[in-house]
């Protein structure tokens, strides 16, 4: 230990740290959390295959999207008239069955269905990415799904990445037509119904969903989603990437609306088939499981303290940036840490969380005087020193373990955030 810098811990707390543990950014602004208690929902899954060859999750979690389920349009009525339900209905029953609700993508036009027939699309299916040539059709679907589900699903989503042309090779206008038409329908059928708007997908999306809301597409939406992978940097890359949806929000008068992100993810190394940690995958770099576990947590913790009221993580058993092996049994340390933030996360409020000089620390709070602080630098480790007011007993690490700090003076931290806790619960 050389030198020696001051920074600014959570809450105005001044402490002393060694400059050669920590590297140090340049200053970030401290952010402030929605006042409210972090619902279960708050945490989604993506599931592909948990109607034949994946188990039901072991993790709890709040929501399920139906995405790359076969429940799309093109799926559900291949030929018109001709309408396959039988393996979404197992998936509606299945999330009833264990309590959870589902978002409801609408999208993918069916061949024939389709504007351009012969066009590639990112299904697979010629013409799945073109709107449909007749509006007609689109209004068909939308009232077949929703009468059938009726008081089962109470979450549509408009398409999937509309900015990307492989999913939707329309325009902002044509979006927002669909839009409309299928909002005044479902909420025709059940007016509780939340409508969620085409999620764009990365920094790309942006403005493709500028361009949306200034056609009105927000009129025709309860809730903004959006796509916020930031692969290949790290979690902490969603702090200015959720800032420009939200100043494009504001630009359109609908800063009050809810962001949910349905759906993001980083691809994760398998100890089977696949790719493996450190080569080039689909997204950069793959992670190690490991690296993914801090990936995975402080994704959820940055994008709850930014106001994020769902995240929808891709997913629980995809070959690339699942969970679980490519057995689709197996868990990956990932999966565990999944779990163990929602314990740390549901139920507690977060007061504040600070980014100040690249070490984070983020203020939890729950009745009865408790207090935790999640603790992570994402550069590297090193000996963090708990200042004696936050009266630390133990500290929580994303596989379950614990640790005893009482009276403990410093405490190691790295890219896998902890749980310095007050007391025990």
């Amino acid at each position: 230990m050389q030198y020696l810098k001051t920074i600014r811990v959570a809450c105005c707390i001044t402490l002393w740290l060694p400059i050669a543990t920590f590297s140090l950014h340049a200053q970030q602004a401290m952010i402030h959390p929605p006042d409210t208690p972090i619902p279960p929902t708050f945490f989604g899954l993506h599931i592909h295959h948990a109607t034949n060859t994946t188990a039901w999750p072991t993790v709890p979690f709040g929501s399920w999207r139906l995405w790359d389920t076969y429940s799309d349009w093109a799926h559900l009525e291949p030929e018109r008239g001709k309408w396959n339900f039988s393996n979404t209905d197992k998936q509606v029953t299945l999330a009833e069955q264990h309590g959870i609700d589902v978002i409801f993508p609408l999208a993918f036009s069916p061949t024939w269905a389709s504007s351009r027939a012969n066009e590639k699309s990112a299904a697979g299916i010629p013409g799945a990415a073109a709107p449909p040539k007749d509006l007609d059709d689109w209004r068909n679907y939308v009232r077949t799904v929703a009468t059938r589900y009726k008081g089962r699903v109470h979450i549509y989503e408009i398409w999937n990445e509309p900015n990307l042309p492989s999913f939707f090779s329309g325009t902002p206008d044509e979006m927002v037509t669909l839009a409309r038409e299928a909002s005044k329908i479902l909420k025709e059928i059940d007016p509780a119904i939340i409508v969620v708007s085409p999620s764009a997908t990365t920094s790309s999306g942006v403005p493709w969903l500028r361009a949306f809301l200034q056609k009105d597409g927000g009129n025709y939406v309860d809730v903004i989603g959006f796509h916020l992978y930031v692969a290949p940097g790290p979690p902490e890359s969603l702090v200015p990437l959720i800032s420009q949806v939200r100043t494009v929000m504001s630009e359109s008068g609908i800063a009050r609306k809810p962001l949910w992100d349905t759906e993001a993810g980083w691809e994760i190394a398998n100890q089977g088939p696949g790719k493996k940690a450190g080569e080039r995958g689909l997204y950069g770099r793959v992670l190690s499981e490991d690296e993914a576990s801090g990936y995975l947590a402080r994704s959820y913790i940055i994008q709850w303290a930014k106001g994020v009221e769902r995240f929808y993580w891709y997913s629980w058993d995809n070959g690339r940036t699942g969970l679980i092996e490519v057995d689709r049994g197996t868990l990956k340390a990932t999966a565990k840490a999944y779990g163990e933030v929602e314990r740390w996360l549901i139920g507690a409020r977060m007061a504040v969380c600070d980014p100040d000089r690249g070490t984070w620390v983020c203020l939890l709070v729950r009745d009865g005087g408790y207090t935790g602080r999640i603790v992570w630098n994402p550069d590297r480790g090193g000996y963090f020193p708990i200042p004696p007011g936050w009266g630390v007993k133990r500290a929580r690490d994303l596989a379950g373990g614990a640790q005893n700090l009482s009276g403990a003076k410093t405490v190691e931290i790295g890219p896998k955030p902890i749980l310095l806790e007050n007391q025990t619960r």
